[in-house]
């Protein structure tokens, strides 16, 4: 279908003897969003991370946007077209300490895909000015709040315009305020036609925020 950015066929993923994920089949479209939920260790975060190419599989298929991942090892020329097509938000927003706001954001732009610094940079302030935090953008991470740090994060998975964005247990550390600007903040991105996927416990914000609930139980869905 012209409108589905992710199509995942039959994704068998093992470590060693253990197997994380048998048989998963999932298909989303431009616009939705859709949470992932269920136990702990059933399989969320390890299908956000195949997908943005950190998890080597070992059978199915991965295709976003176009992009064809398939089990064993990513070549070059594809991990290089995926990174513009995912942009991932880990739980813990893994910012790198030593860097301001802005250079985080600007960093993949630059050094990944060969983005002029100016032009990276002016990207960069126009997502900080978006998310509200144009002004920490000179502030290093460890003088973030947990809400700036997390926004930061966003901008910067943002900053080559990927068509789909994945964040990992996005309210796990958000008071109900953070927790409810989290989700206008995330339906004002659907309304830009962006596909989000959040792997989340949380069961409210999925009902409030999500246009599907996809479920996982032992690796597969449920």
């Amino acid at each position: 279908m012209a409108d589905t950015v992710l199509d995942i066929a039959d994704l068998q993923l093992l470590r060693g003897a253990r197997t994380i994920l048998s048989g998963v089949s999932l298909q989303i479209s431009r616009g939705d969003i859709v949470a992932l939920m269920g136990p702990s260790g059933c399989g969320k975060t390890t299908i956000l991370r195949a997908v943005a190419g950190l998890e080597r599989f070992q059978g199915g298929r991965i295709e976003v946007d176009e992009v064809v991942l398939t089990g064993g090892g990513i070549p070059a020329p594809t991990l290089r077209a995926l990174r513009r097509k995912v942009g991932m938000v880990f739980q813990f927003h893994c910012l790198f300490e030593h860097l301001s706001a802005i250079e985080n954001v600007c960093l993949a732009p630059v050094h990944a895909h060969g983005v002029a610094a100016a032009d990276a940079r002016r990207r960069g302030l126009e997502l900080l000015r978006a998310f509200g935090v144009e002004h920490r953008a000179a502030a290093l991470p460890r003088q973030l709040s947990g809400g700036e740090a997390q926004r930061v994060a966003i901008a910067r998975a943002l900053a080559v315009d990927p068509p789909l964005l994945l964040m990992d247990e996005p309210t796990a550390s958000l008071d109900p305020e953070r927790r409810a600007e989290l989700g206008a903040l995330l339906q004002g991105l659907q309304r830009q036609q962006r596909t989000l996927i959040v792997s989340t416990h949380d069961e409210d914000f999925a009902r409030e925020v999500a246009t599907r609930i996809v479920r996982l139980r032992d690796g597969r869905l449920a």
